[in-house]
């Protein structure tokens, strides 16, 4: 099982970044998606939640309304849209599946003027 996540990077206040997430190693289609975030200092916290379809989706009441979660299930990938960052969306960015004991390296998002 391998998670390779890439779209990080510097940007201002209000500003957007997407996000995606490269699985492999296991039957992408039949595995439900989260995206978490760990700041400096704090736990890893759950960010969002995709079911296998890509119909259901879950958000923390954090990033409701700014952030968006899909996946394409043709490309085993999944990506999180963030919209309007703040700089409290600072943190290492991962995905993971439910059940799959596994991480990939994570992405830095940093948002600062």
């Amino acid at each position: 099982v391998q998670f390779v996540e890439s779209g990080g990077g510097l940007v201002q206040p209000g500003g957007s970044l997407r996000l995606s997430c490269a699985a492999s190693g296991f039957t992408f289609s039949n595995h439900v998606m989260t995206w978490h975030r760990q700041a400096p200092g704090k736990e890893r916290e759950l960010v969002a939640t995709i079911s296998t379809d890509g119909v259901r989706t879950f958000y923390a009441d954090s990033v409701k309304g700014r952030f968006t979660i899909t996946r394409d299930n043709t490309k085993n990938t999944v990506y999180l849209q963030m919209n309007n960052l703040k700089p409290v969306d600072t943190a290492v960015y991962y995905c993971a599946s439910p059940g799959l004991a596994y991480w990939g390296q994570g992405t830095q998002v940093s948002v600062s003027s």
